[in-house]
Order: C-alpha cells, then sequence, then structure tokens
C-alpha cells in the first residue's frame, strides 16, 4: 500500500491523501515488436472499491484533486521502488492541476526526472479549456510529454485533441476491437492515424486484446500498442 506520511506537502493534503487505501500496478506500453516497452501506464488499485467507485466518490465530494495528487506522488513512489527506467504515464483530471507547492514538492521529493513522464488526460469529468491552457504550459516546460486518454469516447475528441496539442494519443478500445475482421472500422482507423500523423503526434492503440488485433494495427502503422495481448497489470 502506498504511504504518503513523509511527502513534503501541506498538512489539509496530507490529512486527505491519509484517508487513501491505495495501491499502483503498471501495465506496459511496447513499440510495433510487441516485446521492447517504450513506457508503463500506472493504474490506481484502491483497496476496498473499484477505481471507478473512487473516482465517483471523490468527484461527488469536489476532492478530485485529492486523487490527483495522490497518482503522481503514489505512482512515482512505486515506480522508483521497482527500479524501472522507462517512461512512465500518470493518469491527470482535465480540470486538475498541481498548485506551484504541489509541483515543487514532486521535483523536491522525486529529483530531476525531466523527459521521463508522460501525463495522460483522461476522458472525465470536464474540461477546462483555460486550465488546458494552463496544463499544457507547465508540462511542457518541465520537458514532458502530453497524452489525450481514451480517444473516441467520452469527451475527448479532435476538439480536446487542438486545445492540448498532445505528443501522442490513445486509441479507445471501442474504435480497435476486432479491427481484422470488422468491415467499417479500418477504414476509420487509417483516416484516424493519418489525421494524427500529420500533426506529428504518436499513436497508441489502446486495448488490443487478440493477435490479430496486433498484427492488423503494426501494418496500419500504429506507432505503439497496450492490451492484454501483450501484458496484463502487475
Amino acid at each position: 500500500m502506498i504511504y504518503f506520511e513523509d511527502l513534503p506537502l501541506d498538512e489539509d493534503i496530507l490529512t486527505a491523501l491519509g484517508e487513501l487505501s491505495i495501491d499502483y500496478v503498471f501495465q506496459s506500453i511496447f513499440y510495433p515488436d510487441g516485446k521492447t516497452i517504450f513506457a508503463r501506464e500506472a493504474l490506481m488499485r484502491p483497496l476496498n472499491m473499484s477505481v471507478t467507485e473512487l473516482i465517483d466518490q471523490y468527484t461527488k465530494n469536489d476532492k478530485l484533486h485529492v486523487l490527483e495528487v495522490a497518482t503522481f506522488f503514489g505512482a512515482m513512489q512505486e515506480y522508483e521502488l521497482r527500479g524501472y527506467t522507462e517512461r512512465v504515464c500518470f493518469n491527470s483530471f482535465p480540470s486538475e492541476a498541481f498548485t506551484p507547492q504541489e509541483s515543487m514538492a514532486f521535483n523536491e521529493y522525486f529529483g530531476d526526472h525531466s523527459g521521463l513522464g508522460i501525463i495522460e488526460i483522461l476522458e472525465y469529468p470536464k474540461i477546462s479549456k483555460t486550465l488546458a491552457t494552463y496544463k499544457s504550459d507547465v508540462i511542457r516546460s518541465q520537458n514532458l510529454w502530453i497524452s489525450v486518454d481514451d480517444f473516441g469516447a467520452g469527451l475527448n475528441d479532435l476538439n480536446v485533441v487542438e486545445m492540448y496539442d498532445p505528443h501522442m494519443v490513445k486509441l479507445d478500445r471501442e474504435l480497435i476491437s476486432n479491427i481484422d475482421s470488422d468491415e467499417t472500422k479500418p477504414e476509420n482507423i487509417t483516416a484516424v492515424l493519418q489525421i494524427f500523423h500529420d500533426k506529428v503526434i504518436k499513436v497508441v492503440a489502446k486495448g488490443v486484446e487478440t493477435k490479430e488485433e496486433f498484427e492488423y494495427l503494426v501494418k496500419a502503422g500504429a506507432d505503439f500498442f497496450q492490451g492484454f495481448y501483450l501484458h496484463r497489470p502487475e
């Protein structure tokens, strides 16, 4: 379980973090060879409820900022304990951002990880254009990547891509499921890949669950791959 007691944060946020019982697992993102790891995505695992239930509870109580801080500090703590060296993806709510003090505390505690992190913008619960601009500027100033998660699901559409101008986009599972046998999806994926590659945006095929899906998407030109076929969270 992740512990937050010794983090250099204000007392109020430490108290709120102390109410959480969570662990983190990681799912690898691969290059097209299906063997070489490009990055590891940190996934929160509450010990007494599902992730969806936890987010719903904290959304209702207007405490999503607590989960934002917990994700970055907790995931990085577990990442270092495991001795990983690849890039690390942090899930981030589009409606939340670190305060300057929290950013300073993160860098003070974990040291300089410039160029290591990928900030993955989730598809819920709401998006603020003003905050998106602020987050994008801060992320880029620290030499980190921006990723838009679950493109094609929820709020994450081309407007959001334009808003963040990300380095990377993750395609939602719904866009690629059974793509090797579906009559309509291949044309759509070809168009989506063309749009993003024209913008020099890397594309992750997320939710790859079969050998056939993986092989089709490699040939289609996706840049990276994530899913149970290649690696389950651990």
